[in-house]
């Protein structure tokens, strides 16, 4: 009930003294009765506090009292005329300074009558409002059950309470139809706000001066980054008990829902592990792509590869996999597995030529909930299931090159890369490995064989733009050691490493073979 409750309660005869009227909208959780000179112990908040007025000796003992129990979060002070006769015009005074609604209550009346007015409303008020939220839940737990989408509940929620809300996940996709209110800086806003708040729920001030209220969807220990939220047009303070209780049913109802997506997740995870490490090994094999068609993507037609990684942190994999799979669930998700190099690896069938701005877009707002590490990520030029292996080599590439950068989060593309190791690594692995093969088999052959190191002597040479002196100080040998293996590997190859074309062959050839591998199979 609200303070005003009290006023038109025309047999108990109690008058506002204070002149705020606007104190009249204050709800009064329950009662308090005290004539103590500092109840502030006892007063939880949101209590019509009653009192006789036995403290009260001087101005002095009014202003006291009254700033511990405004203090206290009491909505309202009530006090009787029995023993004065009257309310002291210290008291009024003090409870306007202090913004404090003031109540009269008439010697006829007894304390003991207001309080039973009082606790008979609020105790009916919370079973009117237990019955509607009774009657609430069933309903939005029986549209779930009829298959009604939860962006369809969202949007009743709203147009119920007369307040627009928002659905979305940390990297920003909304998960409500009707949300053409909110643009992506929007967006952007109030994913900041969830990420990287000290502690949920939380407010947001969005560009057009409206404020929201974001709440947390799910268990609270849940990695931010990995969870959904709830945006609410609004202080969340000011929220009315009917409101808070509307969309605190809302996000209860979303947790489940994002529960149950999360199972079905989980059940196609071990296809998606399975599916990503046969087409690294064989990606033309007709296991691997029987694989990746139940995974969910057709190898015929055209397909992205995207590669995710945490700089250091190879423990954050699962979080990877989560926010990479919710990135692509608006390009029909795809398959989403852990590579054996450590990284997340998907595929995804598309042909969407703004996919790599969406993708930029959405991983880079978790920046604001990945603290000091950075998330890194590799995208593949278009392919299909016949040159997957070009674009698994080529995303992996462009992972490379993203750890280069310092944002965050750094997305690089296959498209970005344009020099002749980019386009090299986007070869099929068999047009790859002749290649290398061609260029350095007896090179590589010598090594396995005497363990020479021949064969990153020359990476290094041709690292320092053939030097013989830094390759000598970065190999920590002498410049004659440097000559003469260089002049071995020259015989060995039958390559003039003075020739740009002799030598842009053997480079390419060492960038397509890993520095591990170089004295191992080639």
């Amino acid at each position: 009930m609200q303070v005003k409750d009290l006023l038109d309660a025309t047999q108990l005869g109690i008058r506002l003294l204070t002149s705020d009227t606007d104190a009249l909208g204050r709800t009064l959780r329950w009662t308090y009765t005290t004539d103590l000179p500092d109840p502030s112990r006892y007063i939880a908040g949101g209590e019509l506090v009653i009192t006789g007025l036995v403290w009260h000796r001087t101005p002095a003992d009014s202003e006291m009292f009254v700033q511990a129990v405004a203090e206290s979060g009491a909505s309202a002070l009530a006090a009787g005329e029995g023993l004065l006769g009257h309310i002291p015009p210290d008291l009024i005074d003090a409870c306007e300074r202090h913004g404090l609604p003031l109540l009269a209550v008439p010697e006829t009346v007894s304390f003991g009558e207001v309080t039973e007015f009082l606790v008979g409303r609020v105790t009916g008020d919370r079973i009117a409002s237990l019955n509607t939220s009774l009657v609430r839940q069933r309903q939005l737990l029986t549209a779930i059950a009829d298959g009604r989408a939860l962006d369809e509940l969202a949007l009743h929620t709203s147009r119920e309470t007369g307040m627009a809300c928002l659905i979305f996940t940390a990297t920003g996709r909304r998960l409500v139809a009707e949300v053409s209110a909110f643009s992506d800086a929007d967006v952007d806003m109030l994913t900041h706000a969830a990420l990287s708040s000290e502690r949920l729920p939380t407010t947001t001030t969005l560009s057009d001066g409206g404020v929201y209220s974001i709440f947390g969807i799910g268990p609270s220990l849940v990695q931010r980054t990995t969870r959904w939220f709830l945006a609410v047009a609004g202080d969340m303070t000011a929220f009315p008990p009917a409101i808070s209780d509307a969309f605190g049913q809302l996000a209860a109802i979303a947790a489940l829902d994002r529960a149950r997506r999360e199972e079905g997740r989980l059940v196609r995870r071990e296809i998606a592990d399975q599916a990503v490490a046969l087409i690294e090994a064989d990606s033309t094999g007709p296991e691997a792509l029987t694989r990746l068609r139940q995974a969910g993507v057709d190898p015929d037609r055209s397909l992205i590869v995207v590669r995710v990684a945490h700089s250091g942190r190879i423990d954050l994999r699962e979080m990877l996999r989560t926010v990479l799979s919710d990135t692509l669930t608006s390009f029909g998700g795809g398959c989403v597995g852990c590579s054996t190099h450590g990284d997340i690896v998907a595929v995804v069938n598309t042909d969407d030529p703004n996919f790599t701005h969406t993708l930029r877009t959405r991983l880079s707002r978790l920046g604001s909930g990945i603290g000091h590490s950075r998330l890194l990520v590799g995208v593949s030029s278009e392919a299909t299931g016949i040159t997957i292996d070009g674009a698994l080599r080529s995303a992996r590439h462009a992972l490379e090159v993203s750890r280069q950068g310092s944002s965050p989060v750094t997305v690089t593309a296959g498209a970005q890369l344009t020099s002749a190791v980019s386009m090299l690594s986007a070869l099929p692995d068999d047009v790859r490995r002749s290649f290398v093969e061609h260029v350095l088999a007896p090179l590589l052959d010598y090594d396995r064989r005497t363990d020479a190191g021949l064969t990153d002597t020359l990476r290094e040479f041709l690292a320092t733009g053939g030097s013989w002196n830094r390759t000598a100080e970065s190999l920590h040998v002498h410049l004659n050691t440097v000559r003469y293996r260089i002049k071995r590997v020259e015989e060995l190859l039958g390559r003039d490493l003075n020739s740009t074309s002799d030598r842009l062959d053997v480079y390419l050839a060492l960038q397509s073979i890993p520095r591990s591998s170089a004295t191992g199979a080639a």
